[in-house]
This record gives structure tokens, C-alpha cells and sequence, in this order.
């Protein structure tokens, strides 16, 4: 039975008041820092100033040129740090990513309650995933600080996660030693394991009509924004637009960009149009995608002019990401596992229906799970990190790092 958590927390040591402190210091000073996708240059810096002041040598920090190959020509890639194990073990990887969605430009944390939000109430925390990138870079500090024994070590702070992965998807494998278990922290409580993920592809669609006077003459224009409508409304009507659910067949798609338009008395020409399908299920998650194309070649069809003509829809589309899931017996599970129960909290494993940099880490041969550290209401502006779940995340993983989960550092 889990011990009552004011008993937990009534007998520790100065040791432990310090570094809690400490924790919450750093993670308030990340969260502070402006870095949305493709602009982490200064967390980047940060993490990297801070490992030094720590005694890490320079030479075991290095970024990769994975922004050189992302969709975003970012300012850093990859920041990976390594350590040579003062024990005989497998070498492990604890991960975060640096970047932020757009609502957190402009946070300014401050303590409330037991928690932390952002003062500006416009905006976002940013706490994901700056307190994964907390959790690990306390880690790293403890270790240095402290001296504490430990097997070979790789820490990893990725790019460009919240706009599809691209960071983990191009990592340089080479930098970070081939580690042979995986811990990634990101959204959700501690005891959270998250063992699987769905996988998602990206739709981008250019609708081109035929621009005319909309007062003098609009029968002879094409609306691209009405062919829009149409496929949008086909979708919804019918089933293949949010929570897709058709017999045993489970995904989501989502119309999340629209760009058109720039006056009321022109037919419009062109629209521009980004949206997502996803499933756990490949063959599902393509079954959703013909449907989205076919909804948009329908509306096309139908919405000619005087003349007979008809719109256009282009359609691209890419694999962000594959679904995975860990096996039962996996050894990153495991560890992870008997970490989280030495903090007294129970482990929950779960499947995720959004992509973590788990996806691509799985994808390309290393077994990685991901645990939370106390985020909640991610990408709103109400956006909230609870500072006793995130302590114990940051206690999880100085455990996983030590390897000391099963009580006796092996």
C-alpha cells in the first residue's frame, strides 16, 4: 500500500530540502526561457551553461546537424551529453525535448498553490516539455555535483518535437553510444509509462479555383474556400473528421490549418490547408486519408462555374511518425517501473494517441519509454505543473540514472 504522502515527505533529509529547492529553481528558469519549435537556441545554452558550471567537461557536450534536415531550418540541433560509467552496466539514455508550442512565448512562472502557471494569463506554462528537460538536466547536475556512481550515461534534449517529431526522427544515433535502455519524459503524472504511441501522418492540401469579381460577375469564379466547406462538412457528416470510430476501428483526423482570402469582393482563388490523420493501426490510419482526399476531389467536382470548369485540389502527403509498442517484457519497462514504485506511487503503463520522440527512438532501434513529470492542461494557457509530482519525477529519474531502481545499483 502506498504510503500517505505527507508521511513520505515528513522525514527527509537537508540533502533532500536542497535539492528539491534546486529542482524547482531550474525548472522555473527554463520555463522562462522563449524557445518554440525551431528557435531553442537559448534553452539550448542554457542546458549547456549549466552542465559546465556542473563540471561536465566540454568536450562530452556536442549538437548534431539535425536541424539542417528538419522541415523548420531551426537555430540548434540535437544537444546530447555523455558520461563515462564509474559502474559496470549498459549504457542508458534519459531524454526530454527543448521545444515549446507558440501559446508559451511570453510565460512568466511563478508558484501558486503547489503548483506552478504562468503569471501572464495569455499564455502558456511551457512545462512541456521544459520540466522534462528539468528532470534530466537535475539528473545530470546531481551527478556531477555529488559525484554520485553511475553506469555510462547519454542525456539527450531534442528539437522540433511539438511539430512532428523531427529532432528524435533525425538524431545522430552515433552521438549517444548505444544505450540499451531509454527513459523519455514528457506529458502526464510519474507513475505514467506510456509503452505505445499511434502514429500520424501530415496532409498538406492546395485547393485552386478561379478568381472573379464576387459583385460583377462571381458565376464565373470558383470559391476555394466553398470547396473547402463542402469537403469539410462531408467529412464531419459522414464520420472521417475528430474521433473516428467505424465498427473496431479506432483513429482521429483534424483540419487544423486554413489560409485564404484577401478580400470580400474577389471570388477566392486559392486555399491552403494542413491537416492530420491518425490510428494505432497503419492500414486504418490510410483508410482515413483516402477518405480525406476523396471528401476534397467530391467537393472539387461538384463546384463548377457558368462555363462548366471545376476547381483543383493538389494533395501531399508524409509519415510524421510510426505507432509502436514496447513488449511486456522490455527492460527500459521494467527499470522504469521499479524506479517509479521506489517514490511510492504505482506504475501505470499506457498507449498514447499522440506521437512522443518515443515513436522515432523505437523506430530506429532503441526501446524507449516514456514517463511524465507532472504537467497538466498542455498547449493551453492554462497550463499547470504540479511541483510534487514533478520532484518525484526528478527523484524517478536520478534513480533510472544511478541505476539504482532495484536497491542494489545494478
Amino acid at each position: 500500500m502506498k504510503p500517505p504522502k505527507h508521511k513520505r515527505r515528513s522525514v527527509r533529509s537537508r540533502q533532500t530540502v536542497t535539492s528539491d529547492a534546486t529542482a524547482v529553481d531550474l525548472v522555473m528558469q527554463l520555463m522562462a526561457i522563449e524557445g518554440r519549435s525551431g528557435e531553442e537556441g537559448q534553452i539550448a545554452e542554457f542546458i549547456c551553461q549549466q552542465l559546465r558550471q556542473s563540471g561536465a567537461p566540454a568536450r562530452s557536450i556536442t549538437v548534431d546537424r539535425a536541424n539542417r534536415r528538419t522541415p523548420i531550418r531551426g537555430e540548434t540541433g540535437n544537444l546530447v551529453f555523455r558520461l563515462p560509467g564509474t559502474i559496470r552496466s549498459p549504457r542508458r539514455l534519459l531524454m526530454a525535448h527543448m521545444d515549446t508550442v507558440p501559446i508559451c512565448v511570453g510565460a512568466q512562472p511563478v508558484r501558486r498553490d503547489g503548483f506552478i502557471v504562468s503569471k501572464n494569463r495569455h499564455t502558456g506554462l511551457g512545462a512541456d516539455d521544459r520540466a522534462g528537460c528539468g528532470v534530466i538536466l537535475n539528473a545530470a547536475m546531481q551527478i556531477l555535483r555529488r559525484n554520485l556512481p553511475h553506469p555510462p550515461l547519454s542525456f539527450c534534449w531534442t528539437i522540433q518535437e511539438e511539430t512532428g517529431l523531427h529532432g528524435a526522427h533525425y538524431l545522430n544515433l552515433s552521438l549517444l553510444g548505444q544505450p540499451r535502455l531509454a527513459f523519455n519524459w514528457d506529458g502526464g503524472s510519474p507513475e505514467k509509462l506510456t509503452i505505445g504511441a499511434t502514429g500520424g501522418y501530415r496532409m498538406s492540401i492546395e485547393i485552386r479555383g478561379i478568381a472573379s469579381h464576387a459583385g460583377g460577375a462571381p458565376e464565373h469564379g470558383i470559391n476555394a474556400i466553398a470547396v473547402a466547406a463542402l469537403a469539410i462538412s462531408d467529412l464531419v457528416h459522414r464520420g472521417w473528421h475528430g474521433d473516428v470510430r467505424k465498427g473496431r476501428k479506432r483513429g482521429t483526423s483534424n483540419i487544423g490549418v486554413i489560409r485564404g482570402g484577401e478580400a470580400t469582393n474577389v471570388v477566392t482563388e486559392r486555399v491552403a490547408i494542413r491537416a492530420e490523420a491518425r490510428s494505432h493501426d497503419p492500414v486504418f490510419r490510410r483508410k482515413i486519408l483516402r477518405e480525406i482526399e476523396r471528401a476534397f476531389q467530391r467537393a472539387a467536382r461538384q463546384t463548377r462555374n457558368v462555363a462548366g470548369a471545376c476547381a483543383k485540389v493538389d494533395i501531399d502527403t508524409r509519415l510524421d511518425y510510426e505507432s509502436f509498442q514496447l513488449g511486456p517484457d522490455e527492460p527500459c519497462v521494467h527499470a522504469a517501473e521499479a524506479a517509479v514504485c521506489t517514490t511510492g506511487r504505482a506504475p501505470i503503463r499506457a498507449i498514447a494517441n499522440g506521437g512522443v520522440d518515443a515513436n522515432w527512438m523505437v523506430a530506429r532501434g532503441i526501446p524507449t519509454v516514456t514517463l511524465g513529470c507532472g504537467q497538466a492542461n498542455a498547449h493551453t494557457a492554462n497550463e499547470a505543473l504540479n511541483i510534487t509530482a514533478y520532484l518525484d519525477a526528478c527523484r524517478i529519474a536520478l534513480c533510472l540514472a544511478m541505476a539504482t531502481e532495484t536497491g542494489d545499483g545494478t
